[in-house]
């Protein structure tokens, strides 16, 4: 019998491009890595307050650069990640507070569908790709996703931002993850509920007490002790901490699993 799985707790908002760079990554080497993932909504918004943190883009010098970084990085992790057209409307002003409650909920009744409903809201904030248009190389967005190869350049069509603040734009994103229309419909009536609103303050606070001051952050819990590590660009030091290999954000294990 081999050893236990050590733990992992992501702590993320769909707002948070970084976030989904961390997510996907770690959904990749879940299955490489001897890790135990736990996913964890959580509120950007209340973790910024607490800390006394602000958004990078409030900065037009971190703006400027965020913009450039996303860039790079949408080839680099193989992520069909792109800058929303409306940045202020859509990041600084409707907020997450709808969606993360909603995959709270999620997380309480259906937590097998976390992962792929998480990543649909990502797509819809931080994403106008279409499915089936990534040159030369024949595949689905769907296929890019989950069985990453070399990188292939990406066809951006010009599209509005999709919304993550309105019923039917949630729903929307639920169906498209799987989900029943009963199923979403379901989840979407109790994320009002003080037993939801109260789950995500919690996870919240419990990111805080870890010392978030941003997000993502990862929190690995190795021989007795917990290391919290923040940001996406710290996973060659999380597999240091965990004894495992990093062999970059797109493992070529996956592709010998063909």
């Amino acid at each position: 019998m081999g050893p236990l799985p050590r733990s992992l707790e992501l702590f993320y908002d769909v707002l948070s491009p970084y976030s989904w760079l961390s997510f996907e990554v770690l959904c990749r080497y879940q299955n490489i890595w001897n890790i135990k993932l736990q996913l964890r909504p959580s509120l950007i918004a209340g973790i910024m307050k607490d800390s006394g943190n602000k958004p990078p883009a409030l900065l037009p010098r971190k703006a400027q650069y965020l913009r450039q970084d996303i860039k790079l990085l949408r080839q680099h992790f193989q992520i069909p990640i792109q800058f929303p057209k409306d940045f202020i409307s859509v990041i600084l002003e409707k907020g997450s507070m709808s969606a993360m409650r909603f995959l709270t909920a999620l997380s309480l009744e259906h937590p097998e569908m976390l992962e792929k409903v998480s990543r649909e809201l990502w797509m819809r904030v931080w994403s106008r790709v279409r499915a089936g248009l990534w040159e030369s190389s024949g595949r689905t967005l769907g296929d890019f996703l989950t069985l990453p190869r070399p990188p292939s350049r990406a066809i951006i069509l010009p599209s509005p931002d999709e919304d993550i603040t309105e019923p039917q734009s949630i729903l929307a994103a639920a169906e498209k993850a799987g989900m029943t229309i009963e199923q979403a419909q379901g989840i979407l009536e109790k994320i009002s509920t003080p037993k939801v609103r109260n789950q995500l303050k919690e996870t919240t606070e419990a990111a805080c007490r870890y010392g978030a001051f941003g997000l993502p952050i990862t929190v690995a819990h190795v021989d007795g002790q917990t290391h919290m590590l923040f940001g996406s660009d710290r996973m060659e030091l999380l597999a240091y901490l965990l004894g495992e290999k990093w062999m970059g954000p797109v493992p070529p294990a996956m592709n010998a699993r063909l």
